[in-house]
């Protein structure tokens, strides 16, 4: 039997980003890796990125657009900025967002009773307009364990609430192979020869966003594969080390990972519908009450990431809850504290596990 009051405190609130949380997120871009062009180092940028952020949290926005969600995971005990995850409601707005897309291209001789089936890439921007999950990072200290769920998945139950701010297709970019020195062999055979940039100058261009540039500049015509330095070919489609991840936690949600590279470093760029995620399809909403001291529940307890139905005011967290087909969710006072709710509010709840879904 479990009561309540036992269910653990929670320790990490994911919610909006602040303007005060400036100084905080500057040190995770000085952190992050290169490649990460959504999360530049550089205090205008960072300061205005937030700055839109607080505005697209606080208006009623009823289709996607430029809009553009920063979210940062803070440890309440400490008030430490421990981590962030962002999305932008419509990948190239205004522009085109441009990507790799992998194709085999089948040369035939009748003459020669032969063919061959060429790996092929070809400039696209199929992705335009799709909702971009971007802006992952999370401290190495948190990194095992639930949190590093909290930090992704809240993203998709935020859009579950406000759907009409964001595209039902989404779409999430990862850093491809690179050095320490920031030297990429996709980007030093491909786009080097067209642009005058190394790639972390090339990267930082975009802003993780409107890629319409590459246009004026790339080729139109498909790059051929075989024709490409080894360690180029071998680049195509590989994680860089730090998005292994934040990559794992959305291709366990239903993103798949082979249509799509980037066009700066070849990594990969995974999609999918937002209606077919996992934390999508088994969330469920349902209503608080406050726990009190005779509350006694013979429900199994299950982590569970907990959020609010709030746009400007919005938090989610991980806490051990009892499960069941009831439509009402009976916390303690840290939690409901936590979530910034009250009794009678709904909040939308996703099972850690499959097992208790």
């Amino acid at each position: 039997m479990n009561n309540i009051g036992d269910t653990a405190t929670p320790r990490l609130v994911l919610r909006p980003c602040r303007l005060t949380d400036l100084a905080a997120v500057e040190r995770i871009a000085a952190a992050s890796a290169i490649g990460i062009g959504s999360l530049p180092l550089d205090r205008e940028k960072l300061y205005d990125k937030i700055r839109a952020s607080s505005h697209a949290f606080s208006t009623e926005a009823d289709v996607s657009g430029e809009e553009t969600y920063f979210f940062v995971l803070e440890d309440t005990a400490s008030g430490q900025i421990v981590g962030t995850s962002g999305i932008a409601a419509s990948a190239g707005f205004g522009d085109r967002f441009y990507s790799y897309r992998n194709e085999f291209i089948v040369h035939a001789s009748q003459e020669l009773r032969s063919s061959n089936k060429i790996h092929s890439l070809h400039l696209c921007h199929d992705l335009t307009g799709a909702s971009l999950l971007t802006s992952f990072y999370i401290d190495p200290a948190f990194a095992e364990g639930v949190w590093p769920h909290l930090l992704s998945r809240a993203r998709l139950l935020f859009m579950a609430e406000h759907p009409k701010r964001f595209s039902d297709r989404l779409a999430a970019e990862f850093p491809g192979l690179c050095d320490e020195a920031g030297h990429s062999p996709f980007w030093d055979a491909v786009g080097r020869r067209f642009f005058n940039l190394d790639y972390p100058q090339a990267e930082q261009l975009t802003g993780g966003r409107s890629k319409s540039f590459i246009a004026e500049l790339m080729p139109q015509y498909p790059i051929y594969v075989p024709l490409l330095p080894p360690d180029a070919q071998v680049a195509i489609g590989q994680l860089h080390p730090v998005g292994e991840l934040p990559f794992k936690l959305l291709v366990d949600e239903g993103f798949e990972a082979d249509t799509y590279v980037d066009v700066f470093d070849g990594g990969p760029t995974i999609e999918a519908r937002l209606v077919a995620l996992t934390s999508i399809r088994r969330s469920r909403r349902l209503r608080v009450e406050r726990a009190t001291g005779a509350d006694v529940r013979t429900e199994p307890m299950r982590p569970c990431l907990i959020a609010n139905t709030s746009s400007q005011q919005f938090r989610a967290t991980m806490a051990d809850v009892p499960w069941s087909n009831d439509d009402t969710l009976v916390l303690p006072a840290d939690l409901i504290e936590a979530l910034e709710v009250s009794s009678g509010d709904d909040v939308r709840i996703v099972a850690l596990h499959a097992g208790g879904l």
